[in-house]
């Protein structure tokens, strides 16, 4: 029934705020990239709402969001080979990481851990991160919506079934997950790279979205308003200055509804893991959880 020997790792306060330094770090380099290269990109998800609500982390978050528009994404993502501080990071994308199995990129601290419970078993490095969130074009008119939004959620799911197939805990979609595996990679790969290509014929559309990441239910059911990710203003996030949308309250109620509304201590979620390095030099920092 999945992958079940594992045992969840919980985070003191104390590791978890040194996580989130070293996530801010990863920021940080996003950011001098970025101005160095001329890129464009933004705040979003809970990173956009903690600027918002908290000045900069949301107190119990243990991850960051950054977005793209998807030609700022690619040139990102290129720019990492020459421009990225290979020594203390390292970058993952569908396409140039084996066995990665995500939508979207990720930027890990070197000489960290942070695995995802269940996850363990993954070939690729699971460092601490910050995700890069590509926003592709979203088709306008309704019948090319939805067929969008169908080969999105079929994406999403077969990515997925590496870890579906181990953990999902109903039998039937258990099965669904296991055959949705035998696909090769490198199949889905070049597959999501065409879908990826194509979304992109359609430009200036007025709605975009990370192609494998669940949308919200009601308004924003088929992507974001593209002028979320066009007309920037600057926030401040801890001691950084960062990129948001410049109509935050309609980009945070489409997200998350009543927004400036603390969620009640049961449902402050945050990822399970069962392996946690923070960096050696940090005084305190240790290695915790089980050795995979």
């Amino acid at each position: 029934m999945g992958n079940g020997q594992q045992q969840a790792y919980h985070m003191t306060p104390r590791e978890l705020k040194r996580l989130q330094e070293i996530q801010m770090e990863l920021i940080a380099e996003v950011d001098r990239i970025c101005k160095k290269c001329g890129i464009r990109y933004n705040m979003v998800g809970g990173t956009m709402l903690g600027a918002i609500r908290h000045k900069g982390y949301i107190p119990w978050d243990d991850d960051a969001d950054i977005g793209f528009l998807r030609s700022e994404y690619e040139k990102f993502r290129e720019a990492c080979k020459t421009e990225l501080n290979h020594e203390k990071y390292y970058m993952q994308d569908l396409r140039d990481t084996p066995g990665y199995r995500w939508g979207y990129g990720k930027l890990r601290r070197k000489d960290t851990t942070f695995l995802r419970l269940n996850q363990e078993h993954m070939p690729y490095g699971q460092g601490i991160a910050i995700d890069l969130m590509p926003f592709d074009n979203v088709p306008d008119g309704s019948l090319a919506r939805w067929l969008h939004f169908l080969t999105c959620f079929a994406y999403r799911k077969i990515l997925w079934s590496e870890v579906g197939k181990l953990t999902e805990k109903n039998t039937f979609k258990r099965i669904l997950y296991k055959l949705a595996n035998l696909i090769p990679r490198q199949t889905v790969v070049a597959s999501f790279d065409s879908f990826i290509k194509s979304c992109q014929r359609n430009p200036n559309t007025e709605l975009v979205r990370i192609l494998t990441f669940p949308t919200p239910k009601g308004e924003g059911f088929f992507g974001y308003r593209r002028v979320w990710y066009e007309d920037l203003a600057e926030y401040d996030f801890a001691h950084l200055r960062l990129p948001g949308a410049r109509d935050y309250d309609g980009y945070l109620k489409v997200k998350y509804r009543d927004y400036m509304k603390l969620p009640p201590e049961d449902k402050r979620k945050v990822h399970p893991v069962s392996k946690l390095t923070l960096l050696p030099e940090q005084e305190g920092a240790s290695e915790n959880g089980k050795e995979v």
